[in-house]
């Protein structure tokens, strides 16, 4: 990971405290430099699709 760079950006660039720029999740971060991918969350159809591929069990469906 490159530390410089990233403190870089946080610090200068964006302008961030230090404090807020070490609360934030790497997530955030890229999120605020335009580096997350942009990939569109879950929709509901894929969603039902999962549940039918991977049902949850009863209870007496599995050892518990």
């Amino acid at each position: 990971m490159d530390w410089r760079g990233l403190m870089e950006a946080g610090l200068h660039r964006l302008q961030l405290t230090p404090d807020v720029f070490w609360s934030l999740t790497p997530c955030e971060l890229q999120l605020m430099l335009g580096l997350a991918d942009g990939s569109a969350p879950m929709l509901r159809a894929r969603f039902d699709d999962l549940i039918a591929a991977f049902p949850d069990l009863e209870k007496d469906e599995f050892d518990g």
